[in-house]
C-alpha cells in the first residue's frame, strides 16, 4: 500500500506563505529582547533582518516538504513528526519577524502571556482526553471551567483561603462531568446535546447568581485572594525559558503534573489500559470483566475535576474575581486542541499552548500598531484544528466508542 501525498501536498502549499513573506518583507529589523531581571545571566538583544529571516523560514519549509516528499514516495513512510516540527517552528519564526519589523519582540513575555492563557485550555483539554478516551464526548468542557471558576471565587472569598477554593473548584468541576456522565451513561441521552445543553445551563446558573449575589456584595461574595508567583531557584532564572516555565503560580505547576499523571495513568497503567478499551470497544471490554459503566464515570469525573482547576485559574491565579462568561469559549478551544493534539495528553497540553500564543499574539501586535487584524489570530486555533480534523497533517481519528451509548446485554 502507497503512503499518501496528502501530507507532502500539504506542507508544500502551506510553504507559500513563506514564499509571500519574503515577497512581503521590507528589509526592516526586528529586535527580540530576550533579557528579564530575574535571568542569572543577561543575554544580549538580537537584531534580525526580516528579508535574511523569511529567507530562511522559506527555504526550511521547502526543505522539510522535500522530505516528505522523500518519505513517502522512495520510504514509503508517513512524515516523522519531528519533521513537522522542524517545519512549525520554521513557520512560526518567520511570521513572528515578519510580524515585529521595525520593532521589539519581548519574547519572554510573549511566551509568559501565552503560557497563561494557555493554562485552561490546557485542564480543559485533559478533560477532554479523559472523556473522550472512555468514549464519552466531552462537549460540555466549558460549563466544567465555568463551574470551577465560579466555585473557586466564592469558597475562596468565604473562607479567605485558597485552596478551599482550589478544593471546591476540583468539586464543581466534578459535579458538572458527574451530571454529563449520568445522562450519557445511565440514561443514552445524546452525548452532544446534553454537553451544549449544560453550557448553556452553567452560564444561566453563574449569571443568576453573579446579578443577583456578586453584584451587590462584591467584598462578602467575590472578592477572593490570589495564588503569588512561585519562583523555583536556578530552573527560574534561566535566560528565557526560566520566567516562563518556573516563575508561576501553583496551579501552572498543577497543570504540569496534571499532563504528566494523565500520560502515565492512560498509556503505562492497567487502569489506563482499561479506559483505552472501553473507549475502542466497550462489548470486549464488558466481555473480559472490565466494568464499563464505572470505569466511564470516574474517567469523567476525574476530568470534570481537572477541568475545574483550570476554570479556578481564571479567579484565583489572574482576575482575582469571577466575572459573567469569563471563560469566553476556552473550553470549545480546549476541544479544539485536544482534537488537533490526537486524543494524546502531552499533544493536546502542547496544542494548548500553541493556542494560547495564538491569542497573546494579538495583544502583542496592538501594542506595536500591526496592521495585522486580531479576528486572524483568534480564528487561528480553530482554522489549525480544521486542518488536523481534515487530515493535512496526518490522519487524526478518535477513539472508535466515542460519542456511541454503551447498553448491556
Amino acid at each position: 500500500m502507497k503512503q499518501s501525498l496528502r501530507t507532502p501536498i500539504s506542507l508544500a502549499v502551506i510553504s507559500l506563505i513563506g514564499l509571500w513573506l519574503l515577497v512581503a518583507s521590507t528589509g526592516a529589523t526586528t529586535m527580540i529582547k530576550t533579557a528579564t531581571d530575574t535571568d542569572i545571566f543577561a543575554l544580549p538583544d538580537i537584531a534580525i533582518n526580516t528579508t535574511v529571516s523569511s529567507a530562511i523560514a522559506f527555504a526550511l519549509m521547502v526543505l522539510v516538504a522535500a522530505a516528505s516528499f522523500y518519505f513517502a514516495r522512495k520510504l514509503n513512510k508517513k512524515t516523522p513528526l519531528w519533521l513537522i516540527l522542524i517545519y512549525g517552528f520554521g513557520l512560526i519564526y518567520g511570521i513572528l519577524v515578519w510580524l515585529f519589523a521595525g520593532a521589539t519582540m519581548p519574547i519572554s513575555a510573549l511566551l509568559s502571556g501565552a503560557l497563561a492563557l494557555a493554562v485552561p485550555l490546557v485542564f480543559g483539554s485533559l478533560a477532554g482526553v479523559l472523556s473522550e478516551r472512555v468514549g464519552i464526548v466531552n462537549i460540555a468542557i466549558d460549563s466544567q471551567l465555568l463551574a470551577g471558576a465560579f466555585i473557586s471565587a466564592l469558597a475562596a472569598t468565604l473562607s479567605h483561603n485558597l485552596y478551599v477554593g482550589l478544593i471546591g473548584a476540583i468539586i464543581g468541576g466534578a459535579i458538572v462531568s458527574w451530571v454529563l456522565a449520568t445522562f450519557a451513561i445511565k440514561y443514552v441521552v445524546d452525548q452532544i446535546i446534553v454537553g451544549v445543553v449544560l453550557n448553556v445551563l452553567i452560564v444561566g446558573i453563574t449569571n443568576f447568581f453573579y446579578s443577583t449575589l456578586f453584584a451587590d456584595n462584591v467584598s462578602l461574595f467575590n472578592q477572593p485572594p490570589r495564588f503569588d508567583r512561585i519562583l523555583i531557584p536556578l530552573l527560574g532564572q534561566i535566560p528565557v525559558i526560566g520566567p516562563v516555565l518556573f516563575n508561576q503560580t501553583l496551579i501552572v505547576y498543577l497543570m504540569y503534573l496534571a499532563v504528566a499523571g494523565v500520560w502515565v495513568a492512560l498509556f503505562k497503567t492497567r487502569w489506563g489500559l482499561r479506559v483505552r478499551a472501553v473507549g475502542e470497544y466497550p462489548k470486549a471490554a464488558d466481555t473480559v470483566g472490565i466494568k464499563v459503566f464505572r470505569t466511564r464515570y470516574i474517567s469523567v469525573m476525574i476530568g470534570g475535576a481537572l477541568a475545574g482547576l483550570g476554570g479556578a485559574f481564571f479567579t484565583l491565579g489572574q482576575v482575582g474575581a469571577f466575572g459573567k462568561e469569563m471563560t469566553n469559549g476556552a473550553g470549545y478551544i480546549a476541544l479544539a486542541a485536544l482534537i488537533f493534539g490526537r486524543w494524546n495528553p502531552i499533544y493536546a497540553a502542547f496544542a494548548g499552548l500553541l493556542f494560547g500564543f495564538a491569542q497573546n499574539l494579538q495583544y502583542g501586535l496592538a501594542i506595536i500598531g500591526s496592521p495585522v487584524p486580531s479576528e486572524f489570530l483568534l480564528m487561528l486555533p480553530y482554522a489549525l484544528t480544521a486542518i488536523a480534523v481534515a487530515g493535512l497533517v496526518g490522519k487524526v481519528t478518535g477513539p472508535a466508542a466515542a460519542g456511541k451509548p454503551y447498553i448491556k446485554s
